[in-house]
């Protein structure tokens, strides 16, 4: 699948139509489950993320491994950009995202489904479980200091 037509999947819309950021954030954030959110949010970097490394790996590792190394690896390119803005090191994001990581593995073990909630709902405990796991990532920032 092509870039453009796995957008145009993700968004409901062609790539750069005016309502494809509505619809993505309508579709991810009112996900049924954490897992299906990262189905949705950012089509094109999760495109890329998914023919380049995930994909891959699941051919070699157990897919579980594959989920949370894929959002390591999203992580670490986002501490790159950090980085080098910041002009340090920083492991923030690695850290955030593999929580979320192992975060997404449970929630995909326990298989639960919020399809039968409203959308607010739906989007709160998306929200919510995102913000759990940046809370608990700046906990162990504290405790470890890896920015």
């Amino acid at each position: 699948m092509k870039l453009s037509e796995y957008v145009k999947k993700r968004n409901g819309v062609p790539f750069g139509h005016p309502n494809s950021l509505r619809n993505n954030l309508k579709r991810s954030l009112g996900a049924s489950n954490f897992s299906t959110f990262w189905n949705f949010w950012n089509p094109i970097f999760g495109y890329y993320l998914g023919t380049k490394i995930f994909r891959p790996l699941k051919k070699i590792l157990p897919i579980e491994l594959s989920i949370v190394i894929t959002f390591v690896f999203c992580g670490l390119i986002h501490d790159f950009v950090t980085s080098l803005l910041r002009g340090e090191m920083a492991l923030f994001f690695s850290v955030w995202f593999l929580i979320m990581g192992v975060v997404v593995v449970l929630s995909k073990l326990v298989n639960y489904d919020l399809s039968h909630q409203k959308w607010i709902i739906r989007a709160f405990v998306n929200l919510f479980i995102i913000g759990f796991c940046f809370l608990a990532t700046s906990l162990l920032n504290l405790m470890f200091n890896f920015h």
